[in-house]
């Protein structure tokens, strides 16, 4: 029987609450995980330093710090989660980045390891959260 303390821990960063409530959903009925919710990036980055995840989804068009200061936090040597899989997810636009760079690109650059395009495809994320977890897994050990 699988137990809170068994159910893969997922952090979900996302400024707009039914965004948050749709990626919950898709995330707990999927993956049966233990769920938490920061919806602004000041909080996203206080719950990253709290407490280790098995992966994290990321918004990166965010008020405040914004998305991409978030991934920096996360990816910091000193961070609990420097290791955890982190899945953008977001629209994709060329302009994001600055610079004419794509969002995609620089999100990689600071370390996502996977980006999910809004509107969201289920499958897709499932997808993504599953091969990057099976990924961090795999790295852990070797």
């Amino acid at each position: 029987m699988e137990t809170v303390e068994n159910r893969c821990r997922v952090l979900i960063v996302d400024d707009q609450e039914p965004m948050r409530m749709l990626l919950a959903h898709y995330v707990s009925e999927d993956l049966h995980a233990q769920i938490t919710l920061a919806g602004t990036c000041e909080e996203a980055v206080r719950l990253a330093d709290e407490k280790t995840y098995d992966v994290i989804l990321l918004d990166l068009l965010m008020p405040g710090i914004g998305g991409f200061e978030v991934l920096k936090s996360i990816r910091a040597f000193n961070s609990v989660n420097r290791s955890t899989p982190v899945i953008v997810v977001s629209i994709l636009v060329t302009s994001l980045a600055g610079e004419g760079g794509l969002a995609y690109d620089h999100a990689v650059e600071l370390g996502a390891d996977a980006f999910v395009q809004k509107p969201v495809a289920r499958s897709a994320l499932i997808a993504a959260m599953k091969a990057a977890m099976a990924k961090a897994k795999v790295d852990a050990k070797g």
